[in-house]
């Protein structure tokens, strides 16, 4: 079962900032997890203190929410400045 995606303002602002060859390589990752999760298992993590997750792309990360039919990337960014 495919997964719809939505990605806020937020996240489609980074991803427009980036380099063409990273964000399609971002793109490429989150839709992957949408089709089949269990391929990036390993790169996918619940983050402590939230219900949000993060998906590992590189020295990129993705939070996102997730629930039975869609998945919500609320922020795209560098390793370093993603966690508040």
């Amino acid at each position: 079962m495919v997964k719809n995606v939505a990605y806020s303002n937020s996240a489609i602002k980074s991803l427009r900032r980036l380099p063409a060859n990273t964000a399609q390589k971002i793109i490429r990752k989150i839709e992957q997890y949408a089709t089949d999760p269990a391929s990036q298992a390993n790169n996918v993590i619940r983050m402590q203190g939230s219900a949000s997750y993060r998906l590992r792309v590189g020295d990129w990360r993705i939070i996102f929410d997730e629930d039975d039919g869609a998945i919500a990337i609320l922020e795209i960014g560098p390793r370093g400045g993603i966690y508040k």
